[in-house]
């Protein structure tokens, strides 16, 4: 506990730091439970997190990278693009 001028009520008592939205405050215990009350209820509800199970991911081979068996003709990708 400090003594200083409550940001508050602006008298010289026991304050408190109090960071609220990122910025401190020195409040007396006084303001303090005054500016709890008001604020108890406010904001979001707390929400219960649930755990998820995800399935593992598939594993894909890419068809491009095999080669082609020998003796068998290889595969043409050709694209049906007009833009030429």
């Amino acid at each position: 506990m400090i003594i200083c001028k409550c940001s508050l009520c602006e008298e010289s008592k026991e304050c408190l730091q109090k960071e609220i939205d990122g910025k401190e405050y020195d409040i007396c215990g006084e303001c303090w439970n005054a500016l709890n009350g008001r604020l108890r209820g406010k904001g979001r509800a707390i929400k219960h997190r649930e755990s998820v199970s995800l399935p593992p991911p598939e594993v894909r081979k890419e068809e491009e990278s095999e080669k082609p068996f020998p003796g068998k003709p290889p595969k043409i990708w050709y694209s049906s693009d007009s833009s030429q």
